[in-house]
């Protein structure tokens, strides 16, 4: 990665934003609002080829990545005990940012601040898409559906996971087959891996261009009236989410000795792509170099990890979609019931593991978590409009989780002493 990356970053974010309240109609009003609609398509266009660049490659970087992560191991062993590990710790972090999320919102009640003008004013029921209705299955036809069967169906719907657990398999019989029959498939997929990555390296020089067209984009639809009409309960998102980040570098500093700034330095970069992105996948390569390059986690970790990672662990999506679904059960006077806020907290758990890691699928998820606890759904409208800025924040979060997880695993793991030394700015 260039050096300075960061900045070119912060200034492509900066110069969006402002640039986009110039346009905005609902802020400084320059131009028309059908002129400066027409214009944000394209002042979006090289933002949304640099996505589209990095969802084309996800899937050979994450399939190859994850094999030779797996293969790295040496032994089943290791790999048995780094799955053991990571499988809960995923799901204990899960269920402390859906702890945090409903604590923040029982404590602030921000539902409780929108006023009525702004109720009457909601649009009619927003319709649920069939893939998200199709989420929500028994227990047992959902543990059936994570066998890879069908590649091609699982591309169209954007679901990584097929290919993670795919991948696990192939790893895990690599590992397990004679050396000279496994060395030509390991030869090919070290291959694919250079070759995505190469495509990465590509598209990154997109990147400051890439956030400065979506931003801008993004503040010129949504303006001023809509983050300051919901300025409360975008507070209390934000708020479970710094405190869920706060909970991060306990772990760290816990487990790796490191503390919360210097922590903060390391991994600044990935935030930055994250928060101006929204994408876990995006930032997914930056997110391995950091990891190996920074915080000295083995590739065998690190390949294996961050890309689950970025599939099953979404903490801060977990925690938006909680504090989300309270705020409109305060908004329209709905009672939960304990037996309710179990059944919610479960449906997040869920819900967030396995999710698209690409813009805006948690209000698609969210849609269906509102019906099963009897939310009116046209109540989505009311925080559509500040939606991609929380999902700016909440990937920043997955994608700091999925660096705290590796490096936890790389302490259990004990594979070498990593992180707990001192680590270098700047190395990369």
């Amino acid at each position: 990665m260039e050096k300075m990356f960061w900045l070119k970053v912060i200034v492509g974010m900066v110069s969006g934003v402002a640039v986009g309240l110039l346009l905005s109609p609902d802020a400084l009003g320059l131009i028309e609002k059908d002129i400066a609609y027409a214009i944000a398509p394209w002042i979006a266009l090289v933002g949304n080829v640099f996505l589209e660049l990095i969802k084309m490659i996800v899937i050979p970087l994450v399939m190859s990545s994850i094999i030779i992560g797996i293969t790295s191991a040496g032994d089943t062993d290791t790999l048995k005990e780094l799955g053991l590990r990571i499988a809960p710790y995923f799901i204990f972090t899960t269920v402390v940012a859906v702890a945090i999320g409903m604590s923040v919102s029982f404590l602030l009640q921000p539902g409780l601040s929108v006023s009525t003008e702004v109720l009457r004013s909601l649009p009619p029921a927003v319709e649920v898409s069939k893939s998200a209705e199709a989420t929500f299955t028994t227990l047992p036809d959902m543990i059936v559906k994570l066998i890879p069967v069908n590649s091609a169906q699982a591309e169209l719907d954007g679901n990584i996971l097929f290919f993670v657990i795919l991948a696990v398999f192939m790893g895990v019989a690599l590992i397990n087959m004679k050396h000279k029959d496994a060395q030509p498939l390991l030869q090919l997929f070290s291959s694919l891996q250079a070759f995505a990555m190469t495509i990465v390296g590509w598209t990154m020089k997109l990147a400051p261009y890439a956030v400065f067209g979506l931003l801008c984009s993004i503040t010129i639809k949504v303006g001023l009236d809509a983050i300051v009409s919901m300025f409360f309960y975008i507070a209390t998102v934000v708020l479970g989410l710094l405190a869920l980040l706060c909970f991060y570098f306990i772990v760290i500093y816990v487990t790796a000795g490191i503390p919360p700034w210097r922590m903060l330095s390391l991994v600044k970069e990935v935030q930055l792509m994250a928060f101006s992105t929204s994408s876990s996948a995006a930032v997914m390569p930056l997110s391995i170099e950091t990891a190996e390059n920074k915080l000295k986690v083995p590739p065998s970790i690190s390949k294996f990890v961050i890309p689950l990672g970025a599939t099953v662990n979404m903490d801060g999506t977990a925690l938006y979609q909680v504090c989300a679904a309270i705020f409109l059960t305060q908004l329209f006077g709905i009672d939960l019931s304990i037996n309710e806020l179990l059944m919610l907290s479960i449906t997040t758990v869920g819900a967030s593991i396995g999710a698209p890691s690409t813009p805006g699928v948690g209000i698609v998820i969210l849609a269906t978590i509102l019906q099963n606890i009897g939310v009116p759904v046209e109540g989505i409208a009311l925080i559509l409009g500040v939606d991609r800025i929380l999902d700016m924040c909440r990937t920043t979060i997955n994608v700091t989780g999925d660096l705290t997880a590796s490096m936890v695993m790389t302490r259990l793991v004990g594979q070498r002493e990593v992180a707990s030394k001192p680590v270098e700015d700047g190395q990369s």
